[in-house]
């Protein structure tokens, strides 16, 4: 057995180790996170492909969540990748909400420590409307829907984003869960950051490549 081991080391050691690499590389450094949804709409669409930035904030141990230093803090407009304890899944949200920010939205308007987000309509169609939100110093797109018949989701507090944890949203307001669902986001949940998309494929066109989406930025 031992002569067989050794055998097979030699004969695959370059392969193993590039192996070993790629997966540590995933782990500790980057990644890529597919899409699958449309909460993130208009500014992510089902099928992309995200490069995650897992170096963006933090240093962690590879293949754990042990926590080693940090370098930089998220901040609002980071469209951020969540290890979600309470959805139990892997979440792509936007933060709008700091630690120590004052949260109020009603209706879809949001007001953070007491100023009104700025909107204008970028373009609109039968059921839904495009509409570019400046938080701040930031502004992105987000959607809106005419035929979303809950209204529940559309108002929120006012609620006061404790220290260590931030306030998410999807950027298509009417068909996305979170924070608005899954409360605030604490700091160790994030796990990095995404500020382009690598590739996409439409499963509307039988997951024929969108060219427009290569290597595209994301705001």
């Amino acid at each position: 057995m031992k002569k067989y081991l050794s055998a097979f080391w030699q004969e695959n050691r370059k392969f193993l180790f590039l192996l070993l690499s790629i997966v540590f590389f995933k782990s500790a450094i980057a990644d890529l996170n597919s899409i699958s949804g449309r909460s993130m709409q208009p500014t992510l669409l089902d099928g992309d492909k995200v490069w995650v930035n897992k170096l963006a904030y933090d240093v962690r141990v590879p293949f754990t969540d042990i926590f080693l230093a940090s370098h930089t803090d998220p901040e609002r407009g980071d469209i951020v990748i969540i290890d979600s304890e309470a959805a139990e899944k892997r979440l792509v949200k936007r933060i709008v909400g700091l630690p120590g920010d004052t949260i109020y939205m009603r209706n879809n308007t949001l007001v953070i420590n007491g100023q009104p987000a700025d909107y204008e309509v970028v373009s609109s169609d039968i059921d839904s409307l495009i509409i570019r939100e400046h938080l701040f110093d930031h502004s992105h797109e987000a959607m809106l829907s005419d035929t979303f018949t809950s209204r529940l989701s559309r108002s929120f507090g006012p609620e006061t984003v404790p220290q260590d944890q931030f306030f998410v949203l999807g950027d298509n307001r009417d068909n996305s869960a979170d924070s608005r669902i899954y409360s605030f986001i604490p700091r160790d949940q994030i796990i990095g950051r995404s500020s382009s998309v690598i590739f996409s494929l439409d499963s509307d066109r039988n997951y024929l490549p969108r060219a427009d989406r290569f290597l595209a930025e994301l705001q």
